[in-house]
């Protein structure tokens, strides 16, 4: 049972990614997945959720209207579509479950909610 993200690399300012997270051992259709990055404190900080139910997302304040979460239950994968990327954007970015199938309505709250993480992937925002 885990989660592998990819698709992290260097970006220029403006630039765009595209981040995937797979499940294995798990199906994803009963599950939320969230993205979050390492940031400079002591928990990851949420970014982006989509819930089972694929219309109910959530995002950071930080990234809406740039980045754009989205599932594909038949590749067992979860997408972070990342555009105009900022220098600031550059983390180590991690993907991770939670169970319950619902995101927190707030990425304040997302953290609390995982309980499976994935291996990260650098992403680094450089002219």
């Amino acid at each position: 049972v885990q989660l592998q993200a990819s698709g992290g690399g260097l970006v220029q300012p403006g630039g765009s990614l595209k981040l995937s997270c797979k499940a294995s051992g798990f199906t994803l259709n009963d599950v939320a997945i969230g993205w979050f990055r390492q940031a400079s404190g002591p928990e990851r900080k949420g970014i982006a959720c989509v819930s089972k139910v694929v219309t109910r997302v959530t995002y950071d304040d930080s990234v809406k209207g740039r980045f754009t979460i989205s599932r594909d239950d038949a590749e067992n994968t979860v997408y972070l579509q990342m555009t105009n990327l900022q220098p600031q954007d550059t983390d180590v970015y991690y993907c991770a479950r939670d169970r319950s199938g619902y995101c927190a309505s707030s990425a304040r709250y997302l953290y609390w909610g995982m309980d499976l993480w994935g291996s990260g992937t650098q992403v680094t925002v450089s002219s």
